[in-house]
């Protein structure tokens, strides 16, 4: 099966913003996967991981706002995790409330009711990561296992200096060439990838402009905004990139955890895995050697973790 390409309106603090998402296996699945990539990523980052995974759920690869096909915005403040939150929630609303469609569909509506709740999962590299488990704290959170790819509660100042670098370096390029050299070095940390996942990689990595170049497929304003820090739990455009400390939220996640981690990784040290653990004993983790911030999810050995934690059956109650 094949990837379909959908987008909605989201609402923001200055407006409306279109959000893109691609979509994996059948819309008759009761269990979905949402993904979410890092910082300057898109969604394509989740294709080999999509693909196994389609047999059994469905799976939804959102680009966030003002990343890969989703909308750019004018006020970069908006650039913060009110928005990114907002916006997922929408998402999970809308893949999780099935539209039955036409004369029947409306029949078999008011027949059967309001269609059986869609098991939500969720994969999130880096900030889609921060991302997941801000959504898993929520209260009624209707996350049913959260999947953090290299990051962790805790993220140290020299990381965050250079991702946000990262974010606002070079984003413009005169061939594909260029931009398959720059996603070489940009990427390198990801590990060792086969040639066709670095090809992959850079084909989506930038778009056509009207003066005929190449630019990257994301906002340059995403690691510039200057908003208001409108909630002192959460990291808000440039506070985001200024350090993270979610302790607190993290004792809130109460579903089951596997935490991914790069060997090699600045933005999730060991110790912080450690304290993760010490705060959550039934924590999983899967660290990959060789690897630095962040794990492709490209990598057979690293599908096949994601995939068995996902897929692994429900534990059943403890008879009373």
């Amino acid at each position: 099966m094949v990837m379909s390409s959908h987008s909605f309106l989201s609402l923001g603090p200055e407006g409306f913003h279109r959000i893109a998402y691609g979509a994996w296996g059948s819309t008759e699945s009761r269990h979905a996967v949402l993904c979410v990539h890092g910082l300057s990523r898109n969604s394509r980052d989740f294709d080999r991981l999509a693909a196994t995974l389609e047999a059994d759920c469905r799976v939804i690869c959102m680009d966030v706002v003002g990343r890969g096909d989703s909308e750019w915005l004018d006020d970069k403040s908006g650039y913060c995790f009110p928005t990114y939150l907002g916006d997922a929630a929408a998402l999970i609303a809308r893949v999780t409330t099935p539209v039955r469609q036409g004369l029947f569909g409306q029949f078999q509506a008011r027949l059967l009711g309001p269609p059986p709740t869609t098991r939500v999962d969720w994969v999130g590299t880096s900030m889609g990561g921060l991302i997941g488990m801000l959504l898993a704290a929520k209260r009624g959170s209707p996350i049913r296992r959260l999947v953090m790819n290299d990051v962790g509660p805790f993220v140290p100042w020299n990381s965050l200096i250079r991702l946000k670098g990262h974010g606002g370096a070079q984003t413009r390029f005169a061939s594909a060439t260029e931009v398959d050299a720059w996603v070489r070095r940009a990427c390198a940390s990801f590990g060792p990838l086969d040639e066709d996942w670095w090809e992959h990689l850079a084909r989506h990595a930038a778009e056509a402009t009207e003066d005929g170049d190449l630019r990257l497929r994301y906002d340059p304003g995403i690691s510039h905004g200057t908003g208001v820090h409108r909630d002192p739990e959460l990291p808000i455009g440039p506070e985001f990139l200024r350090g993270i400390d979610l302790w607190s939220i993290w004792e809130q996640v109460r579903c089951p955890v596997l935490v991914l981690r790069g060997a090699e990784s600045d933005v999730l040290p060991a110790e912080v895995v450690d304290e993760m653990r010490r705060r959550k004993p039934n924590l999983c983790v899967a660290e990959f050697p060789g690897v630095g911030h962040a794990p492709s999810l490209a990598a057979e050995d690293q599908i096949r973790v994601v995939r068995d934690f996902l897929l692994a059956p429900e534990p059943q109650p403890t008879p009373q």
